[in-house]
């Protein structure tokens, strides 16, 4: 039976040095993906199925990838092929899926709380999140930590800008989650009208919480003005069209990243984005090519992440709560 504590559900569950060990395992998974020969027996014999409920690139397929090179059968499941579309419930798909002996289900649901859901039900699945609802995105957040680590050495007081709908994006949740346990100073910017309520002030807070390092800049050069990283979000259209922006162009104008208001920022500073990107809209075409971006290693170090997170909890190490 799995440990119920063995799941990847959010950052919140795991302590600083269970994430550290994560991070520091995907330097190892990096080596054998610059290797020649970029294929081991680490999960051989494993079953490894992907059950996404929502449109993925990047976070789909490097979980398939990162699965195959460790040496396990990966299975790829969408909504359009399963059940699901002919009304059967998530938890009666979950348990099919069990009941082939799979040992990891990666699950990306539209409805926040699902991988909790199934994790409190499924006896012999692992489950990790692969995004729910708006509520969290821990494995693009441990990548997140992992480029910035490479690039900044450490963590503590570095000052991480996030820049857009704040209120919408399960990426910003678990980035906060993860970033907070390494004393990371967390800027947030935006339209107030996409920034959740509690982050507009934090004076209220105890010294000692949690959250003390986060703070709200409405304006863009100031926010990004000594950032050592910055990260624009995506903008989902649908934002305007329920009235929380006057336009999309106006937007681009106050907080879109262009090369000239990057010069407010370090000439060092790095630039990420979770992806996918609306260029001309939260950031120009020539920043997300431009020398400050580490746009693309996000999406190799995806790949090194999710080898690391894989091989954790079939291993069953690292994973339980402290």
């Amino acid at each position: 039976m799995i440990d119920p504590k063995s799941h990847i559900l959010d950052l919140d569950l795991m302590s600083l040095s269970q994430v550290e060990a994560i991070l520091d395992d995907a330097d190892e998974m990096t080596k054998i993906l610059n290797s020649d020969f970029k294929k081991t027996e680490e999960l051989k014999g494993k079953t490894i199925i992907t059950l996404f409920f929502e449109p993925s690139t990047r976070t789909r397929s490097s979980f398939e990838q990162a699965g195959k090179i460790l040496g396990a059968d990966v299975i790829n499941i969408v909504n359009s092929s399963s059940s699901s579309k002919k009304g059967e419930s998530l938890y009666n798909t979950a348990l099919t899926i069990q009941s082939i002996k799979s040992d990891v289900i990666v699950l990306r649901h539209p409805h926040s709380g699902a991988p909790y859901f199934l994790s409190k039900l499924l006896q012999e699945s692992t489950i990790i999140n692969a995004g729910d609802g708006m509520h969290a995105h821990p494995t693009q957040a441990l990548l997140d930590m992992y480029v910035m680590k490479k690039h900044l050495g450490t963590l503590k007081n570095k000052r991480i800008v996030f820049i857009g709908d704040i209120s919408h994006s399960r990426v910003v949740r678990s980035n906060i989650l993860g970033l907070s346990k390494f004393g990371a100073k967390i800027v947030l910017c935006g339209p107030q009208t996409l920034i959740p309520p509690d982050f507009l002030s934090n004076k209220h807070l105890p010294e000692n919480h949690p959250f003390k390092n986060i703070f709200y800049e409405p304006k863009l050069n100031d926010a990004i003005d000594q950032a050592d990283v910055i990260m624009p979000l995506r903008l989902q259209r649908e934002r305007q069209d329920s009235g929380l922006l006057p336009s999309l162009r106006e937007y681009s104008t106050y907080f879109g990243i262009s090369l000239k208001k990057l010069q407010n920022a370090k000439p060092n500073t790095i630039v990420m984005h979770p992806g996918p990107v609306n260029e001309g809209v939260e950031i120009d075409h020539n920043v997300v090519h431009g020398q400050n971006s580490v746009i693309q290693e996000q999406v190799f170090s995806g790949v090194a992440i999710r080898m690391a997170i894989l091989k954790s909890v079939t291993q069953n190490k690292a994973l339980k709560v402290e």
